[in-house]
């Protein structure tokens, strides 16, 4: 045999000897204990945490909305693995082209904290939101807040919060100190108004500058329109009845021109921001403020010692036999169907929804008006404004904002009510331009009668 072939042999030989002996090691003698593990071999590698999913979150920051779900975001995170990162965007007509624009771009958050009802309709949900209808907790939701949020028999939000209802926040205090009480009928809301303006205050509270709150009146006007006109929201949604032409629904547009001509407002009422309107309601230098009561959660985190001067009563009509409140279905969280963290979306949603998460937003938001989740309760501490709204809530004196109940409303309400609000439009004229208004948003609807 050549020294190549023995070399070659002995090679081979001693890397068998090599394999079976590796291979013996693993199975210890009978009687022997295995040998000690080294060290590295014993301790596995440490796993790396794994990265939290980030959703983005597209949410207006007024109110307490946004602090609580930034609470429920923290408990999240700490659940879940997920974090959010807000997206923060401006209030009315800016708003929503806001978020009409980011839908038709593609450029939507994961999440959207958005109007209930007319609005959400607008948007096209089917297309554009993902169906919870078959997530356990929607059966937990009250069928007047489920319908507001519904197409077709698809669910697409759930309640940011709790209701609240539209009418005029007042002062408590200064309504003692110069012994007025509670008005009835437009005609004592208007004798109010004379003394406190005789008495150097501000009447009425105007703040223009924050455009969308130039609607409360012929907002909160609705529940005297429906006393009036019960079948108003079907015809109107027909097609067949108009604002400029149903009495009961034109008397919003006549209050909003009558306090401007009056000289309720504060001087500066078209530079008047909300927050600066609240702050006037809370020191008093404002009396009344034509406002929805989501109102009274920033009041209380702005100026917590003066909260509990702060009450509200419905926008008033003609007839002291009608006095009730027009209710607004709490705002909705929607996920984006065309997101990419769809699951993580709906895991959120989940949370936010379950006792704990509720907990959590409620420990930054308290109650301003009923809930619509069943069995949550307004709870025994619950600010003075609410208690005021109560007794409407237990006698059945309340009816939802017409946005809830027709999908008919037009893009440009707010604007139109400023040129009423100021003396450029008649209120006549106002509410046949919104009659206009509302006819090209109930075409794109494709609504029948239009």
């Amino acid at each position: 045999m050549s020294r190549a072939k023995i070399l070659t042999a002995c090679a081979y030989t001693a890397l068998l000897s090599t394999l079976f002996a590796g291979c013996s090691s693993s199975q210890p003698a009978a009687g022997n204990s295995p040998a000690p593990a080294s060290p590295a071999s014993s301790t596995p590698a440490p796993n790396k945490p794994a990265e939290p999913v980030t959703l983005t979150l597209l949410i207006g920051s007024t109110g307490t909305a946004y602090p609580a779900t930034q609470a429920v975001a923290a408990e999240a995170e700490k659940k879940l693995n997920i974090k959010i990162k807000f997206d923060i965007k401006p209030d009315g007509t800016e708003g929503d082209n806001l978020v009409k624009t980011r839908l038709a771009t593609g450029e939507m958050a994961d999440i959207l904290s958005y109007n209930s009802g007319s609005l959400l309709q607008a948007l096209n949900p089917e297309e554009n939101f993902v169906d919870l209808a078959n997530e356990p907790y929607v059966a937990n939701l009250l069928d007047s807040y489920k319908q507001t949020v519904s197409a077709n028999g698809k669910v697409f939000g759930v309640p940011v919060g709790s209701s609240n209802v539209g009418g005029v926040l007042y002062n408590k205090k200064v309504y003692a100190e110069l012994g007025l009480t509670v008005p009835k009928t437009w005609a004592e809301f208007i004798a109010n108004s004379d003394k406190i303006k005789a008495a150097g205050k501000t009447a009425i509270i105007g703040s223009y500058k924050t455009t969308w709150t130039s609607q409360l009146f012929v907002l909160g006007n609705h529940y005297n329109v429906q006393a009036k006109v019960p079948n108003f929201v079907q015809d109107y949604t027909a097609n067949k009845a108009k604002f400029a032409t149903t009495p009961a629904a034109l008397r919003g547009f006549e209050m909003t021109s009558e306090v401007f001509k009056k000289g309720y407002y504060n001087k500066d009422f078209l530079a008047t921001t909300y927050d600066a309107g609240l702050k006037m309601l809370a020191e008093g230098t404002g009396v009344q403020y034509p406002m929805l009561t989501s109102a009274i959660d920033a009041l209380a985190q702005n100026y917590p010692d003066k909260v509990k001067d702060i009450g509200v009563f419905p926008t008033p009509s003609d007839d002291p036999n009608i006095n009730g409140f027009t209710v607004w279905m709490p705002g909705s969280y929607y996920i984006n169907k065309k997101g990419k963290n769809i699951d993580a979306a709906k895991k959120f949603i989940e949370f936010y929804m379950s006792p704990e998460g509720q907990k959590a937003y409620m420990s930054k938001s308290k109650a301003n008006g009923p809930y619509v989740v069943k069995g949550v309760k307004v709870p025994d501490d619950a600010y003075e404004g609410v208690k005021d709204m109560q007794p409407y809530f237990d006698s059945g004196k309340t009816s939802p904002a017409l946005e809830f109940v027709s999908p008919v409303k037009g893009p440009n309400l707010e604007s139109i009510l400023i040129e009423v609000g100021t003396g450029q439009k008649s209120a006549a004229d106002g509410a046949a331009d919104y009659d206009k208004d509302v006819k090209k948003q109930a075409q794109q609807l494709n609504l029948p009668g239009w």
